[in-house]
C-alpha cells in the first residue's frame, strides 16, 4: 500500500491552474524524486503533501485514509510524522546553530532540556557539524547551512521528510555531498523521503522512484531504470536538456 496517495488533485491560484488532475503514489521506506521544468508546480505539490496548502479538488490519502477523514487530534499526530527541509535552508538568522536545530524539539514540548541537548548534539555529530553550537547562520558556509537544516529536519526522528530542492546554490561537490547525506540517513533511519530536484541525472542515484510533472500533470512515475527506457519525447527533451 502507498504511504501517500493523491487522486485527481487540482489546485489553482486565481486564473492560474497549477496542478491539474494529479494522480501519484509514494511508497514507504523509499526516496521519491519529483522532477520537471521550473514553474510546473513541484513545490506546490510538496506543500499539499505536508498540509501547508489544501487542494481545490481531489483526495490526499495517508496509509489509505483520506485526509478529510482525520480528526483534529489525528491530524496533529500525522503532522508530527513529517519534517521539511526548505530550498534556502530557512534558518533563523537571529538564532544560533544549536537553537535552530533544537527548535522543532522545543516546540513539540515532548522532551526536557537535557534530552533536547542530547538529541541536538547527536544529530550534529552525525552530520559532522560539531563545535558550532553558538555560531549564527551568517557565520557559516552555504554547505554548512545545508547540514544544519538537515540536522533540524532529522531532529524529531520523522517518518517522512520532504526536501524542496535541497542542493540549490551549491557547487557540484557540495551537491553530491548533500545527496549522499540524504541517501545515507534514509538507509540508516528508514524514513520516507520526497525530493523536489533539478539535479538530473544525479538525483537518480539516490531515488528508488521518480515522478515527472509537466504542465501541472504527472506524465511519468516509476523507477529511474524505467525512466531511462522512456520514449516520451517531452521527458526525453527535458532530461537531455538538463544534462
Amino acid at each position: 500500500m502507498p504511504l501517500i496517495e493523491i487522486k485527481h488533485m487540482a489546485k489553482s491560484f486565481g486564473s492560474l491552474d497549477v496542478l491539474k488532475d494529479i494522480n501519484l503514489a509514494i511508497y514507504p521506506g523509499e526516496i521519491t524524486a519529483i522532477i520537471g521544468k521550473s514553474g510546473e508546480g513541484k513545490s506546490v505539490l510538496l506543500k499539499h503533501i505536508i498540509g501547508l496548502l489544501r487542494p481545490d479538488s481531489g483526495e490526499l490519502l495517508f496509509a489509505g485514509k483520506d485526509l478529510n477523514a482525520y480528526t483534529k487530534i489525528e491530524y496533529a499526530e500525522l503532522r508530527n510524522k513529517f519534517s521539511y527541509m526548505f530550498q534556502d535552508s530557512a534558518l533563523f538568522d537571529s538564532m544560533t546553530v544549536y537553537e535552530n536545530i533544537a527548535l522543532p524539539l522545543v516546540e513539540s514540548h515532548r522532551l526536557n532540556k537535557s534530552e533536547i541537548t542530547e538529541r541536538v548534539h547527536q544529530r550534529m555529530q552525525q552530520l559532522d557539524i560539531v563545535g558550532i553550537d553558538d555560531q549564527y547562520p551568517g557565520q557559516i558556509s552555504g554547505g554548512m547551512k545545508k547540514r544544519v537544516a538537515l540536522a533540524r529536519a532529522l531532529a524529531t526522528d520523522p517518518e517522512i521528510i520532504l526536501f524542496d530542492e535541497p542542493t540549490t546554490g551549491l557547487d557540484p561537490i557540495r551537491k553530491k555531498s548533500v545527496h549522499t547525506m540524504i541517501s545515507e540517513y534514509q538507509q540508516k533511519l528508514g524514513f520516507t523521503g520526497v525530493v523536489v530536484s533539478h539535479e538530473i541525472p544525479d538525483i537518480f542515484s539516490i531515488a528508488q522512484r521518480v515522478i515527472v510533472l509537466n504542465e501541472g500533470k504527472v506524465i511519468f512515475q516509476g523507477s529511474p531504470e524505467e525512466l531511462n527506457k522512456t520514449t516520451n519525447p517531452i521527458i526525453l527533451s527535458f532530461i537531455q536538456g538538463e544534462i
